[in-house]
């Protein structure tokens, strides 16, 4: 006969017991529980049946300490929410005792009116927070009850109870650590067999070479290390100049990943104003502020279960930077307005092009960050340092541009392609990129991308001066011919930055770096002298 059998024969009081045997029974049933939900279930079988309680109830806490759960149907509770018992019990860390009635009428959480819906009025509820007697005594959940009010009084002053309840919490959390080693042990388990599927990694790596284009040895390095990479869970930081493709590596990450099914999201930090920022990573609620006529997610909840991927990083503001962290070490925000906090569960890829140690110095970025994002950091080689990959990059490029427009294929000269392979790429791979789609469309169809369809080196490099220095600001106006100062200012500025525009071949941080100035400030000067247009 088994412990459980046992023990419900006892409660029936089919089964006579000795002086000071009689909870051995309930015991051994608690015992040869194999599971925190036979736990649960077997000691709210023993306290109802053994003390003529109308209900009993044993939820537990889930793993994030938010809510409480209910085994055998979808009920969840949040701690937060008082409008059931059990988050004055796990606040309060003390038993909350009441009347059913009382109950129905303060507590309207639909979830607990549905339990105890069928409960005459005239029984009084007990709730018990229940956590570990040792160890960091970690909460399990909670212990509710129903019955007749002198039922539950002499059932709380029984040292019987006291013991039982101790027994339960002591199994509870053996059985919790223990599965919990064995989900560990699984988990190394299938680390380490990752760790040893060399032959899998290195059919990824070369199926990435059809995104991540490049035969260089650093090409191939950079894609070894985005396989392991996306293998893990860690947070990616991103790290090269400009143009160096930072979007794709991180879409090749989340690709790869095993939460590839989620969504991917991505917003440049640095072309959002400073003050919509925060409300499009966090969200909003109604009311928030001046125009938040509605609730918004966003890009943190909406990327849940996904990969989100912050580029130019080192451009977010510092208050914001404090925010992003906690999301990355708890899981939780709040969204602006909002009176209640959330939980994320996102893989967050970072990218910059700035030295970030330099603007922790400065204090411009926070350190605690910056280790943060750095768990799995990835650089990625400028242009210069794998010149061999610009035929493959330029074909790839050609290829794109003919399938884009609707054009026949067309070759490049190898008088052409030296000249590309001497050239130097401020802008890297997306600079080379633009100049094959100028190139494209100044060949005529049916003819190979020649020397002529290049636009000269000296069309994007500083000007000599008649004393052969090289110079990129504007001729020097006639002072005489000035009959608007603020006219000529502007004037001036224009052309100015026209030309460093031009210098950089259209790349705005390289051109507002070179002028001192941050990327809002060009691009709100740009749209304000309507350079955006020309």
């Amino acid at each position: 006969m088994t412990a459980k059998a046992i023990d419900m024969r006892w409660c029936e009081g089919d089964l006579p017991t000795g002086p000071g045997l009689g909870g051995m029974a309930r015991a051994l049933a608690l015992v040869e529980s194999a599971s925190p939900a036979e736990l649960r279930g077997c000691a709210s079988d023993i306290l109802q049946a053994s003390h003529g309680l109308a209900w009993v109830a044993c939820l537990y806490l889930d793993g994030s300490g938010r809510w409480l759960g209910s085994d055998g149907d979808d009920l969840r509770f949040d701690c937060d929410d008082f409008r059931h018992p059990y988050a004055h019990a796990i606040r309060q860390d003390k038993p909350l005792r009441l009347g059913l009635l009382e109950a129905r009428s303060r507590l309207d959480h639909p979830g607990f009116q549905g339990q105890v819906a069928e409960l005459p009025s005239s029984l009084q509820l007990i709730v018990r927070p229940l956590r570990a007697l040792d160890g960091k005594r970690e909460w399990l959940g909670a212990l509710a009850m129903g019955g007749e009010g002198d039922v539950l009084a002499r059932l709380e002053e029984d040292p019987e109870f006291s013991a039982f309840e101790a027994l339960l919490c002591r199994l509870w959390a053996g059985l919790t650590r223990h599965l919990g080693e064995r989900q560990r042990e699984a988990n190394l388990r299938r680390s380490l067999a990752q760790l040893n599927d060399g032959a899998r990694r290195q059919a990824l790596a070369e199926r990435l070479a059809g995104d991540l284009l490049g035969g260089s040895s650093a090409m191939q390095a950079l894609r070894s290390q985005v396989v392991r990479a996306a293998e893990t869970n860690l947070a990616v930081l991103l790290q090269g100049e400009t143009g160096t493709g930072k979007d794709r590596v991180a879409r090749a990450i989340h690709r790869l990943s095993s939460r590839r099914e989620g969504a991917f999201m991505a917003i440049n930090c640095a072309a959002i104003p400073e003050s919509l920022l925060e409300s499009e990573l966090f969200g909003h609620a109604k009311g928030a502020f001046s125009g938040a006529d509605r609730a918004r997610e966003g890009l943190i909840s909406q990327a849940d279960g996904g990969t989100l991927f912050l580029d130019e990083i080192g451009d977010m503001p510092l208050p914001l930077q404090a925010k992003l962290l906690r999301v990355l070490e708890s899981g939780r925000y709040r969204p602006l307005g909002a009176s209640e906090e959330r939980r994320a569960d996102l893989r967050l890829v970072a990218a910059t092009h700035q030295p970030l140690r330099e603007r922790i110095r400065d204090q411009r970025f926070r350190a605690d960050l910056y280790y943060r994002l750095g768990q799995f950091p990835l650089s990625l080689p400028p242009l210069r340092e794998r010149s061999g990959d610009i035929a493959e990059l330029a074909a790839a490029f050609v290829t794109d541009f003919c399938a884009r427009e609707g054009r026949e294929e067309v070759g490049i000269t190898p008088a052409a392609l030296r000249l590309l392979r001497e050239r130097d790429y401020p802008g890297n791979v997306r600079e080379l990129r633009n100049l094959i789609d100028y190139a494209c469309a100044m060949t005529r169809p049916g003819e190979d991308i020649s020397p002529a369809a290049l636009p000269a080196q000296a069309d994007v490099e500083a000007q000599p001066d008649d004393d052969g220095s090289a110079s990129t600001a504007p001729a020097k106006a006639n002072v005489e011919s000035v009959k608007d100062l603020r006219r000529a200012l502007r004037d001036y500025e224009a052309e100015l930055i026209r030309q460093r525009l031009l210098l950089f071949g259209g790349n705005r941080a390289l051109a507002a770096e070179s002028l001192g100035l941050p990327k809002r400030t060009l691009a709100h000067k740009c749209r304000q002298l309507e350079l955006d247009a020309k």
